[in-house]
């Protein structure tokens, strides 16, 4: 059973048969459990072997200094990096005394599985030990929805042959040694033994450990106790030391005889309360989940994950692995932020260290579309969470010379941690991603306390910074001048359409929510002149446009510039950003993610039909896709403009990212953002959702490959269902009241639990537009009626995807 593993296309689950030795990090990152508050990566129970131990607490982490060759103002001075706590997973097993361990004696059968109604890891084993003993080990492992502190496991032995004398070792172990990584600018920086011990006790079955993080100065405490069920022979005993905690169970069991094992985790964390009080909330969850116990935790657990896909499952119909491809990034997306409760969303979630744990602008960007529909509350706390930061945003727009608030390129706690200033720094399209993500998640919620306590403030305070950053030339026009689009291989560009477009969306939407709240406004500073001043600037906004080449640069001059020589480099040289120095980059027209495409993504409403299929043709040509954020926008525009088959391949190398490990990283982390983007590929894309706050408007159209898509929105206290097939398009208010959409540019009027069928016009009849050589979207065998087919006669190179390149420091 060493060697590649099976993994099944089933409609609800992820299952691997078999055991890869070579691949543990890839299936550790697959086989996460995380709630948003704790996460647990899938490493084996025994804990060795392990390709990257890791368990993570929401924002726990360390400081490291950033290192610079020249220092230069507004350098942020430290870095953030999240560690590895305390880790409960552990579970050794010996039969009479040879350690279980997959690397030895005989691994008959292995098989892990994760059900995503469920939310729960099983896992079988039957093994046979170099003295020749065979035994069968069951574990389910699960992190709790409804109790966000709790993690539990089920862990069952049985001897089949003949009795064993076995003994198991559950522990909590502290500052466990990580493999050193090289060689990805990605890779979390490796901190060794971050955590300090102030308390350690043992008593009965359960361990308590409380430790304190060396610079960052965050108290963490971790607690276990168990229940056992077995033989009149059982003994137990437990231990403790300054880093690890021990409960250990021995027992002799006849052939076919059971052993039954439940251990309760619970975590609790803090950079202000006492110890006693940590260790006491730690304890107090400890004895809550005891008293639920795993059953009654299994129960919650599908009881709030039915809930959550009764509305927010999609069904894909003619691709059967893109079905389970996008419940198993909804599954993922919802374990980032469904308890995260005001705090940041990683672009990892808590499935890894890659990109040292930080939140980026995906989170708003990406994650946050998907959530605001399906699980608007973790939306909402996502947002919360910026907003609890604006005292740190405001000190660094002050820093930087600018009104305002100037939220971190790259962070955890809440300051800027981008060593990289071109790419950092100067990407201020994050402030207007906020923005977004606020403005939206008003329109689609109506959630006006929130508007009041959180979003105005955040609108605000990123408005008096567009009007800050920008001036108004001699001829009237408001510009945004040396700044970094979404493209990272376009740095200081003065007028990016997308920073502009969203700039102006932030703009408007500041000042409309003034209007609405003036009395709140006041106490924020703001009154009805300065509000029409950002309208005026809204207004003013300049979009450069191309008149020669009928298109948008992607910024001033972009067009202009040198084409990069696509012909000329090898697949192995991308990412370019690892073969190639930045200011070759910089000055030629080589695209590294979608920018101008998600501008006109974002901002539909800015341009014509016919400049959206010019410009897309024209960016297709540019656009080499090193970084996994791109295909989903990029299946969204091609989808919009026609071109559905080629939608349909971007579809799939956004969901199959890290399911096919398509970036070679997969093992630092789930690409969370990527996940999102399946669905937004969907529901997006072939759905055609686009919201603008007034009416939802809808253009479905199917690609040849899919016969049959539906999908649930929350939406204004409703809850909406959308089911395209070729030829049609139904829509249904399952709950609240009627509602008015936009069909194909008809309006049209829902009336509640009355399912509406309308017509789906062609699509228009366009040549498919080219990629750089080499940079077509990647191909995979799939799946027809349970028979394999190629959807294509070529494909990139493997090597194309070098196992670098997603971010730019």
């Amino acid at each position: 059973m060493i060697g590649k593993p099976n993994y099944l296309i089933e409609a609800w689950s992820l299952t691997e048969h078999g055991l890869d030795i070579d691949a543990l990090a890839r299936s550790e990152s697959l086989f996460v459990l995380s709630n948003g508050h704790v996460g647990l990566r899938g490493n084996l129970d025994e804990g060795d072997p392990h390709g990257l131990p890791g368990t993570y607490l929401n924002s726990v982490h360390e400081l490291r200094p950033l290192p610079y060759a020249e220092a230069g103002y507004g350098y942020p001075e430290s870095g953030q990096t999240v560690i590895n706590v305390t880790n409960g997973k552990i579970i050794r097993l010996l039969v009479d005394d040879e350690p279980f361990d997959v690397r030895y004696g005989d691994l008959l059968t292995h098989t892990r599985s994760i059900d995503f109604r469920e939310g729960v890891l099983s896992r079988e084993a039957d093994w046979v030990s170099p003295a020749g003993q065979r035994i069968r080990i069951r574990s389910r492992r699960m992190v709790s929805f409804t109790q966000r502190s709790v993690a539990a496991i089920y862990y069952e032995i049985e001897p089949v042959d003949d009795s064993a004398r076995v003994v198991i070792q559950s522990e909590l172990v502290a500052n466990e040694q990580l493999p050193m990584r090289r060689g990805d600018p990605r890779a979390a920086a490796v901190l060794e033994s971050p955590l300090v011990s102030e308390r350690h006790r043992a008593r009965g079955s359960m361990v308590e450990l409380v430790h304190c993080t060396r610079h960052s100065d965050i108290r963490v405490a971790a607690a276990m106790d168990h229940i056992f069920d077995g033989p009149r022979s059982l003994g137990v005993s437990s231990e403790s030391e300054p880093d690890a905690g021990r409960v250990t169970a021995t027992a002799v069991l006849a052939a076919g005889e059971t052993l039954r094992m439940v251990k309760f985790l619970a975590y609790g964390w803090s950079e202000q309360r006492s110890l006693p009080a940590l260790r006491d909330q730690a304890v107090a969850a400890l004895v809550a989940a005891r008293q639920t116990g795993w059953s009654g935790l299994v129960d919650e657990q599908r009881e709030y994950l039915g809930e959550f896909w009764r509305c927010a499952d999609v069904e894909v119909d003619g691709d059967a692995e893109v079905q389970q491809a996008v419940r198993f990034a909804l599954f993922h997306v919802l374990q980032a932020g469904a308890r995260a409760e005001r705090r940041a969303i990683p672009a990892k979630g808590l499935t890894g260290p890659g990109y040292d744990g930080h939140a980026f602008w995906d989170t708003e960007s990406y994650v946050l579309p998907v959530l605001t529909y399906t699980a608007p509350a973790a939306a909402a706390d996502a947002l919360r969470w910026r907003h609890s930061i604006l005292p740190m945003a405001r000190e660094r727009a002050q820093l930087l010379n600018l009104d305002g608030a100037a939220f971190p390129w790259r962070t955890i706690h809440g300051e800027e941690c981008s060593g990289y200033w071109p790419a950092g720094t100067a990407a201020y399209h994050v402030n207007a991603d906020i923005a977004d993500a606020v403005i939206r998640y008003v329109w689609v919620t109506e959630d006006t306390d929130f508007e009041v306590e959180v979003g105005l403030e955040i609108l605000i305070e990123t408005a008096r910074l567009w009007r800050s950053i920008g001036h108004h030339d001699l001829s009237g026009k408001f510009r945004i001048d040396g700044v970094t689009g979404p493209d990272e291989y376009s740095a200081l560009a003065d007028n990016n359409v997308y920073t502009n477009l969203m700039a102006q969306r932030n703009l408007i939407g500041a000042a409309d929510a003034v209007q609405r709240h003036p009395e709140r406004a006041r106490a924020l500073g703001v009154d009805a002149e300065t509000a029409a001043n950002w309208r005026d600037a809204a207004d003013d906004m300049y979009i450069p446009y191309d008149a020669h080449l009928e298109v948008h640069p992607q910024s001033d001059g972009f067009t202009h510039h040198q084409v990069w020589d696509f012909d000329s480099t090898r697949p192995e040289q991308y990412p370019l950003l690892l073969h190639f120095p930045y200011f070759d980059l910089y000055r030629k027209q080589v695209v590294k993610q979608a920018d101008l495409v998600l501008a006109m993504q974002r901002r539909s409403d800015a341009f014509t039909a016919e400049q959206k299929v010019r410009n897309f043709a024209y960016y297709e040509a540019l656009t080499v896709r090193d970084s996994s954020l791109s295909a989903c926008c990029q299946a969204v525009m091609a989808a919009e403009c026609g071109h559905l088959s080629l939608a349909h391949d971007y579809l799939r190398e956004a969901a199959f990212m890290d399911l096919k490990d398509i970036e070679h990283n997969t093992g630092d982390g789930l690409h969370v953002a990527s996940l999102a983007g399946s669905w937004i590929a969907l529901v997006e894309g072939f759905g055609g959702l686009r919201d603008t706050g007034r009416l939802l408007s809808f253009a479905p159209r199917l690609p040849e490959g899919l016969t049959r898509l539906s999908f649930g929105l929350r939406v204004r206290s409703r809850h909406l269902r959308v089911e395209v097939v070729a030829s049609s398009a139904t829509y249904t208010v399952l709950e609240g009241e009627g509602m008015t959409l936009v069909h194909h540019g008809q309006e049209v009027r829902i009336p509640p639990g009355q399912p509406c069928t309308l017509d789906v016009p062609p699509a228009p009849e366009l040549p498919r537009p080219q990629q750089p050589p080499g940079r077509e979207p990647l191909r995979f065998l799939h799946q027809v009626n349970g028979t394999e087919v190629r959807r294509a006669e070529t494909r990139r190179a493997e090597n194309a995807r070098a196992s670098a390149g997603d971010r730019p420091e």
